[in-house]
C-alpha cells in the first residue's frame, strides 16, 4: 500500500481517552429540545492524516444551527488547543446554557472545565461508548473528511489550515443543510428560525428522531432517523 500510495480508511488514534482522576459530568441532553442559538454548544477531536503522519482537528458546533463557531488544528494531542477553541468561541459568540463533550481528557481536564464554570456554563457529557450522544459535531466530521480532507489529500499542516478556512467558510455561509429545510448555519444562527435539534430519551420515548424546530406552528418536521444514523438498536 504504501508504494502505491494508498492509505487504510480503519479508524485511527483514540482522541478520547478518559483521566482515571478527572471528574466524569452526567450527560444533559437527553430528551431535551434546543430552541434557539446559543442554547446548546458542543466539542469534539478528530484525526486528519497528511501525506506523512497525521494532525488532530478541534470544532466547537452550535446544535441549533449546526454553524461551526471556531476551530484549531494541532500536532499535539494536549488540552491547549482545546481550550483555545472554546475561548474563541465565547470570544466570539457568548457563552452556551449547555455545553457538550466526550469523556476525553482534553475536555475532562481542569484547564477546559474551568472555562466553563468561569462562565456559568452547564457541563454536560457523552455516555461512554456513546457517539451519538455528539451526533452533530460526528455528522460535521464526515463532512469535512468527505467534502474536503480526501479530496483534496493534503500534504502538510499549512496547506490544510488554508483549505479548512474556507472548507468551514463555505460550510457556514454557502452549504445548504437539508435538515435545516435547506438554509446555511449562518442563516439559522442569525435569524434564530429555521433550526433546532432533539437527542430523544430511548427510556421514555419509543421512536428515535431529531426535531426541528417548525416555521410554523402547522408544520412539523421529523427528519428520517437514517439520515442521522439514529438507530433503536444502538445503546
Amino acid at each position: 500500500m504504501r508504494v502505491l500510495g494508498l492509505a487504510g480508511m480503519a479508524p485511527g488514534p483514540n482522541t478520547s481517552r478518559p483521566h482515571p482522576q478527572h471528574k466524569i459530568y452526567p450527560y444533559l441532553l437527553r430528551g431535551v429540545n434546543v430552541t434557539r442559538p446559543n442554547h446548546v454548544w458542543s466539542t469534539d477531536i478528530t484525526y486528519l492524516r497528511l501525506a506523512r503522519g497525521f494532525v488532530y482537528l478541534a470544532a466547537v458546533i452550535d446544535w441549533y444551527s449546526r454553524k461551526v463557531l471556531a476551530w484549531r488544528l494541532s500536532n499535539t494531542l494536549d488540552s491547549e488547543f482545546c481550550v483555545d477553541c472554546l475561548e474563541q468561541s465565547i470570544r466570539s459568540y457568548g457563552t452556551p446554557e449547555i455545553f457538550n463533550t466526550d469523556q476525553g481528557c482534553q475536555f475532562t481536564s481542569d484547564a477546559f472545565t474551568g472555562v466553563l464554570k468561569l462562565h456559568d456554563i452547564a457541563i454536560s457529557m457523552d455516555g461512554r461508548g456513546r457517539a451519538l450522544d455528539n451526533i452533530f459535531v460526528e455528522r460535521l466530521w464526515r463532512s469535512v473528511k468527505h467534502e474536503d480532507v480526501y479530496l483534496k489529500g493534503y500534504v502538510n499542516m499549512p496547506g490544510l489550515q488554508l483549505g479548512l478556512t474556507e472548507y468551514f467558510e463555505f460550510y457556514n455561509t454557502e452549504r445548504p443543510h437539508q435538515s435545516l429545510g435547506n438554509l446555511t448555519p449562518i442563516q439559522v444562527y442569525q435569524t434564530a428560525s429555521g433550526g433546532g435539534a432533539r437527542i430523544v430519551d430511548k427510556f421514555k420515548e419509543r421512536k428515535t428522531f431529531l426535531w426541528v424546530e417548525p416555521k410554523s406552528k402547522a408544520e412539523t418536521t421529523i427528519l428520517n432517523p437514517k439520515d442521522y444514523c439514529l438507530d433503536q438498536r444502538v445503546h
